[in-house]
């Protein structure tokens, strides 16, 4: 390695992207190639950042496999920060195994940590869990132990365990500082700046107020019937119904949650529910079918008692009822709710994460894109849809081997 690639690599790892270009923008050897993809990525032109790291991938010789290896996961984690969240994981395991055999212990961490990330994009929690439980970041470098710990931070708010949260989001903050990566550390504000945001929205004998992922931790441990509009389910302590695959029944559930402690005229339900503004006798008697699905799924938590305009929710053990809703509650608001973490996304990527089709995701991009709420760039398969005016960018990876001194 000479000394120009040692010293771009070094103003990479330090998050100095433009000190590294300086050094290796007129070079077109292998390793330049991949030290100028890698500056790229830092300052978010991912287009070409993977053209140039593909080339470098080609330009090493076949005995070179660690360097093609680290240009793999480059690439992966291009794709990471550009939400184009198809690729293979066979590709980033086979180049973590080559890294593991050459002894290149910082670079297989970072493709382990890709990989946890797309886990914890996609919604695999328990998943991205159990593979960060068996990573030991102690004997990493800084920036490291601080993607450890952000990543460790993200599972416990998705988990809303907000005490393991902060203190992950601590040491993530400790570990950014000891980097001196400015990116890094506006990463960690960006991420504890979520736990004060509100997170909920909860409806309760009338009222609505907001809550923050702290208050929605609280609420579920308290002595309170929640209809889950989050997660479409119905808890109390331990017990937990799920009603995500009867939407007609969370309608019901919710409806009368909201009304709590009065009832729920048998029209309006019959308006929430099968979405009609006339009822006749065939839907009267479908509600009755449907309330009694409901009754029979949520006998541990609550009964439905007829009235004389409709039907009354009674819990059977809690002491109050409430209603956990989504911040902002419209259509294809799951959409916008990706969206909002401010990084480019793929309609592909979006439909991953959110278990639907890609053609569904797209009509509703199409709607939210007329209403001039999120915009678009590229064409075709490199189309990317955001909220904010630019894309994310790549984080720092260490792409050389450790430098001497490190």
């Amino acid at each position: 390695m000479d000394s120009l690639i040692t010293a771009a690599a070094r103003a990479l790892a330090a998050g100095d992207p433009l000190g590294a270009l300086n050094r290796v923008a007129l070079r077109d050897d292998a390793p330049a190639l991949a030290l100028r993809g890698i500056a790229m990525a830092q300052l978010g032109d991912l287009a070409r950042a993977k053209t140039l790291l593909r080339d470098a991938a080609r330009a090493f010789g076949p005995r070179e496999a660690v360097a093609r290896a680290r240009c793999v996961v480059a690439q992966a984690e291009i794709a990471l920060a550009s939400r184009d969240l198809g690729w293979e994981e066979g590709a980033l395991d086979a180049a973590r195994t080559a890294l593991d055999a050459h002894g290149d212990v910082l670079n297989a961490a970072h493709a382990r940590y890709l990989g946890i990330r797309r886990l914890l994009l996609i919604g695999q929690i328990d998943e991205a869990a159990r593979r960060i439980d068996a990573m030991n970041p102690q004997r990493l470098p800084a920036a490291m132990r601080a993607t450890h710990a952000l990543i460790v931070a993200g599972i416990a708010m998705r988990q809303i365990q907000t005490g393991a949260a902060r203190v992950a989001l601590a040491e993530a903050a400790e570990a950014a500082r000891e980097a001196r990566i400015a990116s890094l550390s506006a990463e960690v504000e960006s991420a504890a700046q979520l736990l004060g945001a509100p997170a909920a929205r909860l409806i309760e004998r009338g009222e609505i107020r907001p809550l923050r992922l702290d208050d929605v931790e609280a609420l579920l441990a308290s002595d309170v019937l929640v209809v889950d509009a989050c997660r479409h389910v119905v808890r109390h302590g331990a017990v937990v119904v799920a009603l995500a695959r009867r939407p007609v029944l969370f309608v019901l559930a919710r409806a009368l949650a909201e009304a709590w402690p009065g009832d729920v005229p048998r029209d309006a339900l019959i308006a929430r529910a099968f979405r009609t503004k006339h009822a006749d006798e065939t839907h009267r008697a479908r509600l009755r079918v449907e309330i009694g699905r409901l009754r029979a799924l949520l006998r541990p938590l609550a009964t439905f008692a007829a009235t004389q305009q409709g039907f009354a929710l009674a819990p059977r053990e809690a002491a109050e009822v409430a209603v956990l809703a989504r911040p902002v509650e419209e259509k294809h608001a799951a959409v916008l709710a990706l969206l909002a973490d401010g990084e480019s996304w793929s309609s592909s990527a979006l439909a991953l994460a959110l278990g639907a089709s890609q053609r569904t995701v797209q009509r509703a991009l199409d709607a939210l894109a007329a209403a001039h709420k999120v915009q678009s760039f590229g064409e075709g398969r490199a189309r990317r849809w955001t909220m904010p005016p630019l894309p994310g960018f790549a984080t720092t990876l260490l792409l050389p081997a450790p430098l001497p001194g490190d």
